[in-house]
């Protein structure tokens, strides 16, 4: 888990923060309520990194989906499931019954080869499609392997095996159109100068108009621009509907 900041261009400091599968302890899915979104599903992530623990809770801003959510608890379980195939601890349980336990989509044979039999390990086509057997005979051939070894650690580093396999679907999902009750249109009544038709006068205005001093109101008790003949404040500040 890490916590950096990075300043953007226009000098503002973000915080970017990543976590790493060893750190999370347990993912899960609760409801949430939300004053812009209302009530939806989030994803809350347990993380622990030096006797510290950390809680996040992500939202998905596509109503609706929560394939991501799934993903996520599905990828983390096969995680920690398989944890004990990277870590070396004592008294793992890697081995059961005097068989050890093969990984999902995993595959171990033993073939026939000119050096007898070896040992065959085949790797899924998406993380490098490797088809391995191993024998250090003669002793020159410690070097060569130690390096084929230690390219399919990387390799396995790149694209590791989690025991899942999710298959997305490229239709982007359409959000549903917002439910927008309909307004009722609040129109002018004619013969009359109401506050739009009113303000859209004064913004029309030619040069010649614009030196015009003001004058006092004592319904307002201030200075304002002189009305036009058959407007008065109290007109300005009704607000007409349509009968």
């Amino acid at each position: 888990m890490g916590f950096g900041r990075k300043q953007h261009n226009r000098g503002q400091f973000r915080t970017n923060t990543a976590i790493g599968f060893n750190c999370v302890i347990s993912t899960s899915t609760k409801l949430v309520k939300s004053g812009l979104r209302g009530s939806k599903q989030a994803l809350y992530v347990l993380a622990g990194y030096k006797g510290s623990r950390y809680e996040f809770i992500f939202t998905n801003l596509a109503p609706n989906c929560v394939r991501h959510y799934a993903t996520v608890c599905a990828v983390h379980k096969a995680y920690a499931g398989s944890r004990m195939y990277r870590d070396l601890k004592l008294r793992g349980p890697i081995v059961h019954n005097k068989q050890l336990r093969v990984l999902p989509l995993e595959k171990i044979t033993i073939r026939d080869s000119k050096f007898g039999d070896a040992l065959v390990i085949v790797v899924r086509p998406t993380s490098g499609g490797y088809v391995l057997g191993f024998r250090a005979d003669p002793h020159d051939r410690l070097h060569p392997l130690l390096e084929e070894l230690q390219t399919l650690h990387q390799a396995y580093t790149d694209k590791p095996v989690f025991g899942v396999e999710i298959k997305w679907n490229n239709e982007e999902s359409r959000e549903a159109p917002d439910d927008i009750e309909e307004l009722e249109e609040i129109g002018e009544p004619r013969g009359e100068m109401g506050p739009t038709i009113y303000l859209a006068s004064q913004l029309a205005q030619g040069p010649e108009d614009l030196d015009v001093q003001p004058v006092y109101s004592s319904y307002l008790g201030l200075a304002i621009e002189p009305l036009k003949d058959g407007v008065t404040l109290k007109a300005l500040f009704e607000v007409q509907t349509m009968s």
